[in-house]
């Protein structure tokens, strides 16, 4: 039988459970293999789950979400797929029976986008496809044979309808287009780092706290359990040996009534089963029993190796030295949890102002995070007709978007964000109307799918949403008093005669922009120079944005970390942890006009890995190229340039100078011991 061989292979899901193992095991085993995982890091997924590849040079870690096409085929791309091993879903029957809809949206619609960017590219030599046993339905109480790969699929839950229905579309690119496609239904799985709504975790977590095991129904439903370590081992035989076109059950023929797992947990934490066990109503459907045939996996050559007396063991060693893995798990120890599944988990590349961020001369990866009103507190007498501050913020999917409303929430201050596109004037009329709100954020804009090289080819769009959409908002909010904080870029200006690298001669508000390397920076300083006609705007130039948070693919670090060659240019930059609360003291402060938006002086790429080396990793190593070598590789040319801070500084001076703010900010908070 002949050995698949991959070189680079993508993970989805894996910071969750079982895609945790197994990317964990796969980086330790094979460290020519380059593991690029793929996560959203929903409510049941961990980044800690991958601590022990983090420091692995053959491992990369993309926070995003499969759904979004264009970050699938950018990774596809520039990482160079060969392989793909799809575990990402929402896996939790309760949750399936309250929200069906987000399964079909992650298990279904996610598996087609990646399907879909396979074909497109080409490139991919395997796609693992990852299913359940129970698409195969409830199976007979007295059947001594189980599902064998070839039974008919009768889902009996939304979940594993979803789980199904996918493997529909995986089979019909495999037959259609000749995809290289594996599928793989497992059992049951448990052990460390299992999000604790499921049964294993969940009655360990209850017992640690003399809390009652609930069990749904009468306990006399029948699972079958394998521990996360056999099946991790099982995907790395599949991997290697699996077949194409071929589905392979992960299972095991020992079964175990739920009943009969309390019991079990019962008396490994010493308590009375009799006064420890809880019956509580059952699901609206609860298949009697799942039993699979393993035969045909087997014959590749895995099996079972831990038994369930010792794997149960293990998981609860773990748990007890890792209480506090999972943080509040309160409304997953339920009866019946209905967890909140977090579409502000996803990642996506930008596609207009809803999904769009401000400024970054590189790759743009969008972080969507949710936002939460807070709620005015009640007063007494008689309130207010408007609150003293309000914000409406636009760009809610976007970095900056989403860290000025947990500013909001931290500071308590009432917001909410826009709801309209900012090309549509009247949908803006209606958010101002209903929102009322005293100031208005604009962290909305394209720079580009999957960088600033997408507007070269996409002008039209670009100057809907970066000129013409913020000239709508500004003339909305002028119209109705409101000023309008402006996150604008300082990508438009580069070294020159008057102000050359390394001189400290910076760009000042007042100057004119001087770089037309890029649409984008172009349709920046268009709309700046217009903008200069509205008193009520105050522009914030911001500059390669930088946050503590070291794990943000939009966070400059973190790109040049992960490039394999940087360039090594001083430039001016912005500083988020420290900046961002600045921008709403600005507002406080009705300020307006222009403002170079970034810490005092500059720092060069090199500086900065040398400080990541210093305080990160010191292990860390990386190599330069020029910006002849630079310019080979992109379509459009990109900004370096000083910044003249001093009036940012007049009016707040106790802002930190860049380097300072960095080791601050940046790296003391994330030093490693």
């Amino acid at each position: 039988m002949a050995t698949y061989e991959p070189k680079n292979i993508l993970i989805t899901g894996a910071a969750g459970f079982i895609a945790s193992h197994v990317a964990n095991r796969l980086i330790r085993n094979y460290p020519d293999y380059k593991i690029v995982v793929l996560d959203k890091l929903d409510y049941c997924s961990n980044l800690k789950n991958l601590n022990p590849s983090r420091s692995s040079p053959n491992f990369k870690f993309v926070k995003g979400d499969i759904g979004s096409a264009d970050l699938v085929n950018y990774l596809l791309i520039t990482e160079s797929i060969d392989t793909i091993m799809h575990f990402a879903a929402q896996t939790h029957v309760d949750n399936s029976f309250g929200n069906s809809f987000e399964f079909t949206k992650n298990n279904i619609y996610g598996t087609h986008v990646l399907l879909e960017a396979c074909k497109v590219t080409g490139q991919v030599r395997r796609f693992i496809h990852v299913s359940t046993d129970e698409v195969y339905g409830e199976t007979e109480e007295d059947a001594v044979v189980g599902n064998h790969e070839a039974s008919q699929l009768l889902p009996t839950n939304p979940y594993s309808a979803t789980k199904a229905g996918a493997e529909m579309l995986v089979m019909a690119y495999g037959r259609s287009y000749g995809l290289p496609v594996i599928t793989t239904r497992g059992n049951n799985v448990y052990g460390p780092n299992q999000f604790p709504e499921k049964l294993i975790p969940k009655f360990i977590l209850l017992a640690m706290r003399g809390q009652p095991l609930p069990i749904h129904g009468d306990g006399s439903n029948v699972r079958s359990y394998l521990y996360c370590e056999d099946v991790a081992e099982a995907f790395e035989v599949i991997l290697h040996k699996g077949e194409v076109g071929h589905v392979y059950n992960i299972g095991t023929k020992k079964e175990r009534r739920v009943i009969d797992v309390a019991k079990d947990m019962c008396k490994l934490f010493n308590m009375d089963p009799d006064s420890s066990i809880k019956f509580v109503e059952n699901r609206p459907f609860n298949d009697q029993r799942y039993f699979l045939a393993d035969e045909k996996l087997k014959s590749l050559g895995w099996s079972e190796r831990t038994v369930w007396e010792e794997g149960l063991k293990k998981t609860i060693e773990w748990y007890t030295s890792n209480p506090n893995w999972w943080g509040d798990v309160s409304g997953a120890l339920l009866p019946h949890p209905r967890m909140l599944m977090m579409p502000g988990g996803v990642d996506r590349l930008v596609d207009g102002p809803e999904n769009a961020d401000f400024d970054s001369a590189d790759v743009a990866i969008n972080t969507s995070q949710i936002g939460v009103q807070i709620p005015s507190s009640k007063a007494s007498g008689i309130a207010p007709k408007k609150p003293a501050l309000k914000f409406l913020i636009y760009g809610k999917t976007g970095w900056i978007g989403g860290l000025l409303g947990k500013l909001c929430e931290k500071q308590q201050i009432q917001y909410e964000y826009g709801r309209g596109r900012l090309e549509d004037r009247s949908q803006l009329l209606a958010d101002i109307q209903t929102i009322k709100p005293s100031h208005v954020f604009n962290a909305a804009g394209v720079t580009g799918r999957p960088n600033v090289d997408w507007c070269e080819s996409h002008k039209t769009e670009t100057i809907r949403t970066n000129v013409s959409g913020t000239l709508n908002l500004a003339d909305v909010c002028r119209e109705h008093g409101l000023l309008m904080i402006n996150f604008a870029t300082g990508c438009i200006f580069e070294y020159d005669a008057k102000h050359p690298e390394g001189s400290g001669i910076g760009f000042k508000e007042e100057d004119t922009p001087n770089f037309t390397g890029s649409f984008y920076s172009k349709t920046k300083a268009m709309v700046e120079e217009l903008l200069k006609e509205y008193d009520n705007v105050c522009t914030l130039r911001v500059r390669m944005p930088i946050s503590s948070d070291l794990n943000n693919p939009r966070n400059f670090i973190t790109k040049i970390a992960r490039y394999d060659k940087v360039v090594n240019i001083p430039n001016s930059m912005t500083i988020l942890d420290e900046l961002l609360p600045i921008s709403m003291e600005m507002a406080k402060r009705n300020l307006r006009g222009i403002w170079n938006f970034t810490n005092p002086g500059v720092v060069s790429h090199n500086e900065i890995l040398e400080m990541y080396k210093k305080y990160i990793n010191p292990e860390f190593k990386w190599v330069n190229f020029t910006l002849e070598e630079q310019a080979k590789v992109i379509v459009a040319a990109r900004s370096n340039n000083e910044l003249d801070a001093s009036k940012l500084k007049k009016e707040f001076p106790e802002l930190l100078s860049i380097k300072e703010s960095l080791i601050k900010y940046v790296f003391e908070p994330n030093k490693q011991q």
